[in-house]
């Protein structure tokens, strides 16, 4: 593709980013930096920096940008966007490429401006905000003309042996802990149901504000989604049992699509190509 037509999208997430140009995925790292605070200065990102927590110097800092999906750090976020669109189309900046970025459902307009204003910061010549479940429905060829709606130790532990419901042949790991009692370290084996009873609560929650956005939904809209079901993006649709929990505690089918972890930025860079006809569904700043 020549690269006076560079048009990414780019999924900005709290644990990961991914970076989509056409159905090709360019990037796909943890959403973190190494950076010298005073300069300003990005030292390293992605994988690196996150095996960096606790071995760097004090003068450098490894920090998470977003935070619940939106922008915690500002100016580290634009430093991050410069970093990675430079790495990925050069420095010829008289060919600054098109940008479709996703955000949060819900986010509000000062956060989406932040979001907006850090893509302009990192010398895209466009910039447009997407909500990550359309674009999602993007990403997986979710017939959208049509009525349809749409850290670290934890989260090895829950991509290892994590499950939504309890399994025929439950997994298990050695992790090492701090006793609450000595102080000192001591390995302790976690089960798979150990884990599907630590996510009781946030599941619960996740059901009951699924319910509320089907309640709000009109009756027509929701004969669709009973005849085509719920799509799971994103990391946490990799959670063992995730389908069969939401399905039967919705009464909907719930399914896993393909390449959940990135068809949320494989849809927002095909945005881009749609943004005529997608511009009522933008997010305007």
């Amino acid at each position: 593709m020549p690269v006076f037509s560079r048009e990414l999208g780019i999924d900005l997430g709290t644990m990961n980013t991914v970076i989509a140009e056409g159905n090709q995925i360019l990037l796909e790292e943890p959403t973190v930096v190494a950076i010298v605070m005073e300069e300003q200065k990005i030292v390293e990102w992605g994988r690196a920096a996150k095996d960096m927590v606790g071995r760097v110097p004090e003068s450098i800092e490894v920090v998470q940008p977003l935070q619940h999906g939106v922008i915690a750090e500002y100016e580290v976020t634009e430093r991050m966007l410069q970093y990675l669109i430079k790495r990925l189309t050069g420095s010829m900046l008289f060919f600054r490429p098109r940008v479709m970025i996703t955000v949060p459902y819900g986010v509000t307009s000062v956060e989406s401006r932040a979001v907006h204003e850090a893509g302009l910061g990192s010398g895209s010549r466009e910039v447009y905000l997407i909500r990550q479940p359309l674009a999602a429905a993007l990403g997986v060829d979710l017939p959208i003309g049509t009525p349809l709606i749409g850290q670290p130790t934890a989260e090895q532990i829950k991509i290892q042996i994590g499950a939504a419901i309890s399994l025929e042949n439950p997994l298990s790991l050695e992790i090492q802990g701090q006793d609450r009692v000595t102080g000192l370290p001591r390995p302790i084996t976690l089960a798979t149901d150990d884990i599907v009873e630590a996510l009781e609560e946030p599941l619960a929650e996740l059901v009951q504000l699924v319910k509320r956005v089907l309640e709000k939904t009109p009756p027509e809209l929701i004969s669709d989604i009973i005849d085509r079901g719920v799509a799971l993006c994103g990391g946490g649709a990799l959670l063992r049992g995730v389908e069969k929990y939401l399905t039967k505690s919705l009464g909907i089918p719930a399914y896993l699509v393909d390449h959940p972890t990135t068809c949320t930025a494989q849809g927002a860079a095909r945005a881009l190509g749609m943004r005529e006809a997608l511009r009522r569904s933008l997010i305007r700043v």
